[in-house]
């Protein structure tokens, strides 16, 4: 299994939750957009523990299976396509989100994530976190 872990995914993994623990150690490959790293690090330095913040995260993308995965131009294709189809179905999400979207459809993945507005995204493999 392949898993992209949306910003909200990664601060819950980060906070110990369990459901989430057991997706990332039962997945082959991790994945994290660099959108969803420009989030993270956006909320670091705005907080109290940025030092803790990025050393958690330099840790975990130490890990052999968890890449970044930098847009190119295939993501942005993705992001133009699902951005058009969202336009004319008159159901737009944060671009931001279309991004991490485009990411996860380009890396064959599911995308974990807390946000419901995924479900909007004709051809995403979206696995809703409670």
């Amino acid at each position: 299994m392949r898993i992209l872990l949306d910003t909200n995914a990664y601060s819950s993994l980060m906070r110990g939750s369990r459901d989430l623990i057991l997706q990332v150690h039962r997945s082959k490959r991790v994945f994290l957009s660099t959108i969803v790293v420009g989030e993270l690090l956006y909320g670091f330095f705005h907080g109290s523990r940025r030092e803790d913040n990025l050393r958690r995260l330099s840790e975990f993308l130490q890990n052999s299976r968890v890449s970044v995965v930098p847009v190119g131009f295939a993501t942005a294709e993705l992001f133009g396509r699902i951005s058009a189809d969202l336009r004319r179905n008159g159901s737009l999400i944060p671009s931001n989100d279309i991004w991490i979207a485009a990411h996860a459809m380009e890396t064959e993945s599911s995308l974990l994530s807390y946000d419901p507005h995924f479900e909007r995204v004709e051809g995403l493999d979206w696995r809703a976190l409670s």
